[in-house]
Formats: structure tokens, sequence, C-alpha cells
């Protein structure tokens, strides 16, 4: 789902190829390195606190297997008032008032007791798997909060350089629009002592306005890129940011390299999560095994006893009764229907299934890192060849504005110049996202994400 929000900013940025003025805000204005940014979002953002507390409530779940190994201790009292007595039949020669047996109550009004009961388990093979298994599930807490801070540092920095690509085309369209100010200014005093045609001012006024209007739309979309990034940050919307550096700083690798998959694959959270639910299910299978083997605890109780008729205090028919017991109890499992057996069956199924999700995910490592290696060599040529067609059509717009103060060279000349240097700035800007973005899968694919932190 975040994925899914960058996915919609990147492609408002490509399909827009101007610049939003940073809008006026009230308040202190935060500005913000790409390290500090992350730095933020690692204390921030919920979806790292939440994956902290479930790794803090693993540990308690370890606490709560553990405690079925400890001794059992309870309290237990109970009084009962009997409403309708039960009845027993004795033999005739106890009915000295006829004939036939005596029909006789049982018990008394009131029956009060009170003790001390105490177990304790001896053996249960299911009480080692599970306590093995709430383990393990603990390290799987543990793994994937570092799958989450991954996440995190991939997303806030992905919408770290969006902005920041954004920022440089800010310098960029203020650059063209400065140009075309002084250019309209000329030609309005051009116009003034007829040496111009109105209709060349107007052209210039077109265009002008057009690249006016084209901040003005992509304001919106800039607005929206900053919220996305304080949104990953777990920053306040209403806290007013600025990016420091510029877009030259963020080329972060040189000579990116194919590596072992394999082996990387094994360093990233994601490999190790599932060889975890792996573990988890083999352990699962284990204690569904375990069934299999018998159970033997030891119990003990004191308690007292008192039956009564009428008041419990100052009766003298109240008599109170001790009684004790230990023992032993033992459960052998004799046949459950297969059921056991079955569950065993289904455990297997399930591994199976994992195991081809694990050669599933060293392959998509291998097309991820791949793909990122394949795009930064690409786009490491394309930002060389937009670099040098930048210069080019600073060159073209240079010698056609002086050709056209000299009158040598007509106004669409120059403001075609205009349009194609405006165009060339704005390719080499996105390449350097493009860029920017693959550094990202790069570090991703390779497991080395959280470098961007130190």
């Amino acid at each position: 789902m975040i994925k899914k929000y960058f996915l919609v900013g990147v492609m408002a940025l490509f399909l827009k190829p101007a610049f939003a003025q940073e809008p006026a805000t009230t308040g202190q204005v935060q500005e913000l390195t790409l390290q500090e940014s992350l730095n933020y979002a690692l204390e921030n953002n919920e979806n790292i606190q939440k994956a902290s507390l479930d790794e803090i409530g693993s540990k308690y779940q370890v606490k709560e297997a553990r405690s079925a190994g400890l001794p059992q201790v309870d309290i237990k009292g109970q009084g009962i008032r009997t409403i309708e007595k039960a009845r027993i039949a004795l033999p005739a020669e106890f009915n000295q008032e006829g004939t036939g047996p005596l029909i006789a109550q049982m018990g008394t009004d009131y029956n009060m007791q009170a003790g001390l009961s105490v177990s304790q388990l001896l053996f249960s093979k299911s009480y080692f798997v599970g306590l093995k298994a709430a383990q393990s599930a603990e390290d799987l807490y543990r793994i994937r909060k570092e799958m989450t801070t991954e996440e995190v540092i991939y997303n806030v920095g992905s919408a770290y350089y969006q902005v920041l690509q954004t920022q440089e085309q800010f310098n960029n369209i203020n650059a063209n629009l400065e140009k075309l100010t002084q250019l309209e200014r000329i030609l309005q005093l051009q116009y003034e002592n007829d040496l111009v045609k109105k209709v060349d001012v107007n052209r210039i006024k077109v265009n002008k306005i057009n690249l006016e209007n084209q901040k003005k739309s992509l304001m919106t979309a800039y607005e929206q890129q900053q919220n996305v990034l304080k949104f990953f940050m777990g920053m306040p919307l209403e806290q007013p940011i600025k990016l420091s550096g510029s877009a030259e700083d963020a080329l972060l690798l040189q000579q990116p390299t194919m590596a072992n998959t394999e082996n990387l694959a094994q360093n990233r959270a994601q490999y190790q999560v599932l060889n975890k639910q792996k573990e988890l299910k083999s352990l699962e299978m284990e204690n569904v095994k375990a069934g299999y083997y018998p159970t033997l605890s030891a119990f003990g109780s004191y308690n007292y006893q008192t039956q009564y008729d009428g008041q419990l205090f100052g009766n003298p028919t109240t008599m109170w009764f001790p009684n004790s017991q230990v023992g032993l109890q033992l459960n052998i499992p004799v046949f459950d229907g297969l059921r056991k057996k079955a569950q065993v069956q289904q455990r297997e199924v399930e591994l199976q299934k994992i195991d081809l999700d694990i050669k599933q995910y060293n392959k998509n490592t291998q097309v991820e890192l791949t793909n990122a290696v394949a795009q930064l060599q690409n786009s490491q040529s394309s930002i060389v060849a937009q670099e040098e067609n930048v210069k080019l059509a600073q060159e073209v717009y240079d010698t056609t504005n002086q050709l056209y103060k000299e009158g040598l060279s007509p106004l669409t000349d120059l403001l075609n110049a205009e349009t194609s240097l405006r165009e060339a700035q704005t390719n080499l800007n996105n390449e350097r996202l493009k860029y920017k973005l693959a550094e990202l899968n790069y570090l991703q694919a390779t497991g080395d994400l959280e470098t961007l932190t130190k």
C-alpha cells in the first residue's frame, strides 16, 4: 500500500515537466538532509513503532509459553446451599417403623470447602516444542521489524529524491522565466519605438504565461510530494521543511556490479522471514507429532470441609474435616482417528510451499539486482548524454539570442531554442531521478539500505 502511494507521486512528477514554487508556510522551517530524514523516520514512523511493539509483545509470549512448565498453585473455596437433598434407600432392617426399605435424606443443608491445590508438569514433549516455537517467533518479530525498517528507508529515500529533484526543476524554470522576462522588456521597448511588431511581444507573453501556469499547476504536485515524504517520516503535515543538497549530491555508486545473488538473498530481511516461517512450520509439525507421546504431571491438594444445618457459628453440630491428597497423572494417547497424521501431512504440504517461496524469492532477488544494475548503467550513460544535450541547448539558445538581438534570427527561432533548453533541463532532471531510484533498488537488492542512515 505504501509503495502504491509513492508510485502515484512519481507519475505526477513525470507527467508534469515543470516546477511548483515552494508554498509559503508559517513557523520555523526544518532543513533536512537525506540522513536526517531517515533517522527521523526510524524514530517516528508508525509502522516501525508498531513493529517494535510486536517485538516487545513476542517476549511476553515466550514468558507465557514458559509459564506452563512452572508450578500451578490455586487457592479455592466453595459454598453450597442444598435446596433439595438426595435420598437413599436403606435395607428394611433399618426401618423400625414398618416394613420395606428406609428412605433417608443424605447430607446437610450447607456445605463449605476451602483448600490449596498444586500441580506440576513433569513431562510433555509438546511443552518443550511449544517453548522453542515461542522463542523462534520472537526472532521472527525481530526480523520483521528489520524488514519494516528497510521498507521505510526505501520509501523515505524515494520520496526525498523526488522532492529534491523537483527543487532542481524550480531553479531551471525560474532561470527560464527570468530570460523571458528580460526579453519581454526588450521587445516591449522595441515595440514602443516601432522596431518590432505587436505579435512578437505577444508571442513572448504567451510563452511566459504558459511557463507561469506550469509553475502554478505543479504547486499541488510539489505539496503532495512533501506530504508523502512527511507521511513516510512520521512527521506532522503542518511542519514546513526544506531539503538541503542538490541533484548531483545523490550519486552514491560508481561501478555497480553483479554479485552472488544467493548470498545476497540470505542477507535480506525478507529471506530471513521466509526461513523463520519455515522453522516455525517445522516446529508446528513437530508439536503435532509430540501428541503421540504420553504426558506426566504431579498434583497435590489440602482442603478443609464442613457440613452443617442451621447456622455456621455457635452451632455445636458444625464439624470441620481436613482432607488431602497427592498423586501422579499419566495420559497415554492410543488412537485419535488418524487426526494427527492428517495434521502432519498438512504441515508437510505447507513446508513445500514455503520452499517454493524461498526459491522464487532467490529468483526475484536476481531479477531485482540485474534490473537495478542495468538501470544504473543506462542512467549513467543517459545522464552524461543529457548533460551534453543541456550544454548544447544552452549554446544554441545563447547563439540564437545574440543573433536575434542583432536582427539576424527571427523570434520563432529564439522561442524554439528556449523551449528546447527547458526540455533538455527537464530530461536531465528526470534521468537523475531515475538514477537515484535505481540506486535505491540496487541497495535494496544487496541488502545495504541501512547504510544510508550511517
